[in-house]
C-alpha cells in the first residue's frame, strides 16, 4: 500500500515559529523539570546504594534509542500530534492505524495530565521547604498543598494562553534560570566532591547472579526514564517547527546527550555530599545540600529555583501535549470541537483548556509516587514500543526518511526489548492499570466505529 500524504488537514492555520534553539530549551526544561530534584532518594533506595546511579546510565541509553526513533519519525512526519500522526500513517489510518492512534489519544487522556500533575505535586512538595506546612505531620497534603498545586496550573494555562511564537521566547528565559539553578549544584558538588561516598557500595551491590540486582536496576531505570522523557516534546509541536527535517533530530539528540550528563554529574555530586543512607530519608535533598555547604539561605534560594524549574517543565508539557487531541480532531479521529483555533491568537485554545483543566484536577486527587508509575505504565505500550516497530513497518512499506537513525536498526530493537521490560519492571498492579486503561479505550473505539462504519466495520470496497 503506497504511504499517501500524512499532512493534517487545517494544521496550515498554526504558525511554524520555533527554531533550534526554542524547540530545544522547549525539550530540555520539559526534561529538567522537578523530577530529578526528588527523585533521587527514589533511585538510590531501588537498589540499595549508589550503584543506582546505572539506572541513570541504562536510561540514558534507552532514552537515546528511543529518541533515535522519535528524530526518524518526526523529520518525515513533522505535524501536530506527533505519535498520532505516526501510528495512522505506520498502521493504515484506514485500518488498524485507526485504532491504535484511538488508543493512542485515549491513553494521553489518563496519562498526560498525570504527567503534568506529578510535576504540580512536585512543585508542592518543594514548597514546603519554604512554606512549612503544606505537607502533613503523617506525610500526607494538606488542603493547602493540593491548592497550591492546582493554582500554579491554572496560572500555566493563562500564560499558554497566547501566540506560540511568543511562547518561544519566554521559554529561552526559562530555559536559562532552571540549567543556572543546575549549574549552581553541579559547581557546589564539585569543589566539595567526596570521592569515598560515592563509592560507599554496600555488600553484594553488584551480585548479577541475583534476580533482586535486576529487579531493582529495572525499578531504578523507570524512576529515571519518568526524568528523561520530554525529549519527545518536540514531535508534538511538527507543525509549529521551522525547517522540521534538520530542526526536530538535531533538538532530540542534543536534548538527550546534554541531559544525561548533566544529571550524572549532578546526581554524584548530591551523593558526594549527602552520603547515600542519609539520601534515603531525604525530604529535600538539594536544599540539604546547599544548606550543608553555603548555608540557609542559599537553600532558600535554590528551593526557589528548583520551583521554577517544575514550573517550567510543566509548562512545556502542557504545550505539547495540548497539541494532540487538536490534531486528532482535525482528522476526524476525535470530538471535532478540539480542533477550534483561537481566531486571533492562532492556537488550539479548546484542547489547551481541556487537557489543562483535567490536569488541575488530578494534581488535587493524588501523590507524587502514586502518578509516576501510573503513568509509565499506561504509556509504554502505544507510545513507545508500537511507536517503535512503526519505524520497521514504514521501513518496509517504502517511506523515505529524511533522517535514519544511526546504526539502523539496532536502537529501536533495543527501545522495544527495554521499553517491554520496564513495563515488566512497572509490577502487576500497574501493569493491570495500563492493560485495563487499553482494554477500555479499545471497547470504546470498537463502540464508535460501530456506529460510524469504520474499521473494523466499515464496508470493502
Amino acid at each position: 500500500m503506497p504511504i499517501e500524504n500524512h499532512a493534517i488537514a487545517g494544521e496550515d492555520k498554526l504558525v511554524r515559529g520555533l527554531g533550534l534553539k526554542e524547540a530545544t530549551a522547549l525539550n530540555m526544561i520539559d526534561m529538567v523539570g522537578v523530577g530529578p530534584f526528588i527523585t533521587i532518594p527514589l533511585i538510590v533506595g531501588a537498589m540499595g546504594g549508589p550503584q543506582a546511579m546505572l539506572g541513570w546510565i541504562v536510561g540514558a541509553l534507552l532514552a537515546l534509542c528511543d529518541g533515535l526513533v522519535w528524530a526518524q519519525l518526526g523529520a518525515a512526519m513533522p505535524h501536530a500530534g506527533g505519535t498520532y500522526v505516526f501510528l495512522r500513517e505506520a498502521y493504515g489510518p484506514r485500518g488498524w492505524g485507526r485504532l491504535l492512534s484511538f488508543l493512542f489519544i485515549w491513553q494521553m487522556l489518563f496519562r498526560a495530565p498525570l504527567s503534568m500533575a506529578s510535576g504540580l505535586i512536585g512543585f508542592a512538595d518543594y514548597a514546603d521547604y519554604l512554606l512549612p506546612g503544606l505537607i502533613g505531620a503523617d506525610g500526607g497534603r494538606t488542603l493547602e498543598h493540593r491548592l497550591l498545586a492546582g493554582g500554579v496550573g491554572l496560572v500555566i494555562i493563562f500564560l499558554l494562553y497566547r501566540r506560540i511564537t511568543t511562547i518561544g521566547r519566554i521559554s529561552l528565559y526559562l530555559f536559562v534560570v532552571v540549567f543556572g539553578a543546575i549549574a549552581w549544584i553541579i559547581f557546589g558538588g564539585l569543589t566539595h566532591f567526596n570521592a569515598a561516598a560515592v563509592l560507599d557500595f554496600p555488600a553484594g551491590a553488584f551480585d548479577f547472579w541475583q534476580f533482586a540486582f535486576w529487579a531493582g536496576l529495572g525499578n531504578a531505570m523507570l524512576i529515571a526514564l519518568y526524568d528523561y522523557l520530554g525529549y519527545q516534546n518536540v514531535c508534538y509541536l511538527g507543525a509549529e517547527i521551522r525547517d522540521p527535517a534538520r530542526v526536530i533530530p538535531r533538538a532530540i539528540l542534543i536534548s538527550i546527550l546534554a541531559i544525561a550528563v548533566i544529571y550524572l554529574v549532578m546526581n554524584l555530586s548530591l551523593i558526594s555530599v549527602i552520603p547515600w543512607r542519609e539520601a534515603l530519608g531525604s525530604k529535600y535533598i538539594v536544599s540539604a545540600f546547599m544548606e550543608r555547604l553555603y548555608g540557609a539561605g542559599a537553600a532558600r534560594v535554590v528551593t526557589a529555583l528548583i520551583l521554577v524549574a517544575a514550573f517550567a517543565s510543566v509548562w512545556s508539557l502542557m504545550l505539547g501535549y495540548s497539541r494532540i487531541p487538536y490534531a486528532a480532531a482535525l482528522d476526524g479521529g476525535f470530538f471535532r470541537f478540539f480542533a477550534r483555533v483561537h481566531p486571533e491568537k492562532r492556537f488550539p485554545h479548546v484542547s489547551l483548556l481541556a487537557v489543562g483543566g483535567v490536569t488541575v484536577a488530578f494534581s488535587l486527587l493524588f501523590k507524587l509516587r502514586e502518578v509516576i508509575v501510573a503513568l509509565m505504565a499506561i504509556r509504554i505500550l502505544i507510545e513507545f514500543v508500537a511507536q517503535a516497530v512503526a519505524v520497521f513497518v514504514l521501513t518496509r512499506r517504502g517511506m523515505q526518511f529524511p533522517f535514519r537513525m544511526w546504526l539502523y536498526p539496532l536502537p529501536a530493537l533495543a527501545a522495544i526489548a527495554m521499553w517491554t521490560g520496564l513495563f515488566l519492571a512497572t509490577g502487576k498492579t500497574f501493569m493491570l492499570i495500563g492493560l485495563g486503561v487499553l482494554a477500555a479505550g479499545a471497547a470504546v473505539y470498537l463502540a464508535r466505529a460501530r456506529v460510524l462504519g469504520e474499521f473494523p466495520f466499515a464496508a470493502r470496497p
